[in-house]
């Protein structure tokens, strides 16, 4: 059926293509999602501050 080759070439395949599974998985559900996370956390506390030096240049 398979040659040695080939039969380690099927190996090879289906390694790689394990190893992207996982990392898709390990992308979508971690990396993303924290690095949305961080991001908008970052942007509120720049909004937040922005707001903070308007109303102190506004009483000063």
């Amino acid at each position: 059926m398979f040659d040695f080759d080939q039969y380690l070439g099927f190996l090879a395949f289906l390694t790689i293509l394990t190893i992207g599974f996982w990392l898709m998985i390990f992308l979508l559900t971690f990396v993303v999602p924290y690095w949305i996370f961080g991001a908008s956390m970052e942007r509120l506390k720049e909004i937040k501050e922005e707001k903070k030096a308007e109303r102190e240049s506004l009483t000063h």
